[in-house]
């Protein structure tokens, strides 16, 4: 895995400072730390109950750097870092110029969207890469043109890295690009991944194939042409290696419809197929016809490892299982990870592992939900009217139903965080007259918190706040927010309002991204501005006395949050039950590589 920074952040609060930063998930067990403001030591003894600390005396004027104490021995110090100015770090964006319609000639403007996190250039810091996207975008479900969808890379401080244009053969929209960003050849810098087409031009003005070619049909969809998988350089946006991309289009009218509704709908993972090295996974269609091929991007060669398809014999059962996104986990405890696709998991080698037949649906969540049980739980919800159940908690690595709630319409979102202390594990909600359940099926409420898009561990305690939008259907806009479910009252309670941010994607109500980018466990939030010349990132200020590595040092939470991006875009969880009486995490089995930065 990458090799981190101590991602010290240092923000000011009513009195002081207040200081976060990484615990790795291979520290000593025994490790202290040491705080420097100014090159100063700011306490006599080295920390050891928490990786944070409020600062009284500390100043927007303080540098912050903390080093390890291990045995009494105090270890390299990590570089020094700037407080903010203000609550959160401003990033500003060089937003591409608004564009002529290729239909009409109107004026297309863009907007920051989907985000992504990964070492770029190999310093220990999490750089940013953001998809912009057209105001003309569609859904597949819609005809209509579109201009193309643009990828920028930028550090934290608003320099850009790159630049990589899709050009006019890739359509715009929520399910064409689902881009990856991760180390996938180990040599500590990370490289970006996604779907690419003739007229694709890197950041070095290199045009993928036949520049002059144009696909779209009179209705704006793209169902012809070549497509292709690129690797780019995350240091330069260079295009690396381009191969055809799998799965394969083949006849448009295989996957459901022929006008590309259905085998344009576009999924994509990272995931440790071997065990020990991150692996591509693509995949296409989910309501019918159902496809995914995986990658390994090593020693500058793309090669293809497997691929599935739901038509081939013995796998029928697959078909119609997905959702509209996927997530990946060690779900029968073998080492490496396997493609949990909805109500079915694709096992590491591209076998099917097993098919619930339960159908397609909006929200998916996989993690340990329930820590007297063994293993990882799946919590999905189902779109189908005549669905079994509009809601279901399954073992992940059996398919055996632990419990569900028939609900004879379109669930179409479902949330599972440990909102309620009086209960062991987490808790489960949907609307539709699902309630509130236990994660181990007893329903505790016909109320639920009014909030399904996302959660985000912020407060000081174990318990997971959620993260949303305050959405005006009217306006079409939303105002980020964090809201905590007082459990005794049976309703939200207000925390945070992001002022001055919008979200993303509609009603979903997605941040940019959310993810613990920086300082300790907890997590961070990136939201745009409304114009888009910046996003914003928000670090918690709430003090804790739980000392846990960083989340991203956890393989399966670092892979939820490169696949956040896809499609509809859900939350992170780690393997192992984050929440109130929970035992030590496990110590994660990983090697960072790369160069070493400045860890401290």
């Amino acid at each position: 895995m990458e090799s981190l920074d101590r991602g010290v952040v240092a923000v000011p609060v009513e009195e002081g400072v207040y200081v976060r930063w990484r615990l790795f998930g291979t520290d000593p067990d025994g490790v202290a730390f040491a705080l420097y403001r100014d090159g100063d030591r700011v306490t006599d003894e080295p920390i050891t109950g928490s990786t944070d600390y409020r600062d009284p005396d500390g100043t927007t004027e303080s540098t912050y750097a903390v080093a390890p104490v291990i045995d009494g021995e105090e270890g390299e110090r990590s570089e020094p870092v700037d407080v903010w100015d203000r609550e959160y770090l401003e990033i500003p964006l060089d937003r591409p110029a608004d564009a002529e319609h290729p239909e009409d000639g109107s004026t297309v403007s863009y907007h920051a969207n989907d985000a992504s996190v990964g070492d770029l250039t190999g310093d220990g810091e999490y750089d940013v890469v953001l998809k912009w996207e057209p105001s003309n975008a569609k859904d597949n479900a819609h005809e209509g043109h579109t201009n193309q969808v643009i990828l920028d890379a930028y550090a934290l401080d608003g320099t850009r890295h790159w630049r990589i244009e899709l050009g006019r053969n890739v359509r715009a929209g929520a399910h064409y690009t689902q881009f990856l960003v991760y180390d996938f050849d180990g040599d500590g810098r990370a490289e970006l991944v996604c779907r690419t087409a003739d007229g694709t031009t890197d950041a070095a003005g290199t045009v993928i194939g036949d520049p002059d070619a144009l696909y779209p049909d009179e209705t704006g969809r793209v169902i012809e042409g070549p497509e292709y998988l690129t690797v780019f350089d995350g240091e330069t946006g260079e295009a690396l290696e381009t191969v055809d991309f799998e799965p394969a289009r083949g006849d448009i009218a295989d996957w459901g419809d022929d006008y590309g509704n259905r085998g344009d709908r576009y999924l994509a993972g990272v995931a440790y197929l071997d065990g020990e090295h991150p692996s591509i996974v693509q995949a296409r269609g989910y309501y019918e016809k159902t496809m995914l091929a995986a990658f390994d991007y090593r020693d500058g060669e793309l090669t293809h490892r497997w691929t599935f398809d739901s038509t081939d014999p013995g796998n029928e059962a697959y078909e119609g299982q997905g959702n509209h996104q996927l997530s990946v986990a060690d779900v029968d405890d073998d080492g490496k990870d396997e493609i949990v696709y909805g109500a079915c998991v694709v096992d590491h080698d591209g076998t099917g592992l097993y098919s619930t037949g339960w159908g397609h649906g909006d929200a998916l969540h996989v993690g340990d939900f329930d820590p007297q049980r063994d293993g990882l739980e799946v919590y999905q919800v189902h779109e189908e009217a005549d669905a079994e159940y509009g809601a279901s908690m399954r073992e992940a690595g059996t398919g055996e139903l632990i419990w569900g709630e028939y609900t004879g319409t379109d669930t179409g979102r479902g949330m599972i965080a440990d909102i309620d202390p009086t209960h062991p594990g987490a808790e489960a909600w949907a609307p539709a007259g699902v309630g509130l359940w236990t994660a181990d099926g007893e329903k505790i409420g016909d109320e639920i918190p009014q909030s399904y898009n996302f959660g985000i561990w912020w407060t000081g305690d174990l318990r997971r706040e959620l993260l949303d939008h305050d959405w005006d259907g009217d306006a079409g806009i939303g105002v980020g927010t964090i809201d905590r479910w007082h459990h005794e009252a049976g309703e939200l309670e207000p925390l945070v309002s992001f002022d001055g941010t919008r979200s993303n994607n509609w009603t979903k109500g997605n941040p940019c991204l959310s993810a613990d980018i920086l300082g300790d466990w907890r997590e961070e939030v990136i939201w745009r501005e409304p114009d888009s010349e910046a996003l914003r990132l928000y670090a918690t200020t709430h003090e804790t006395d739980h000392r846990i590595p960083t989340l991203m040092h956890d393989p399966m939470y670092r892979t939820a949050v490169a696949w956040q991006n896809v499609a509809y875009n859900q939350p992170p969880h780690p393997s192992f039950f984050l929440g109130v009486g929970m035992d030590d995490p496990p110590d994660p089995d990983i090697e960072p590589v790369g160069e070493d930065p400045a860890q401290g």
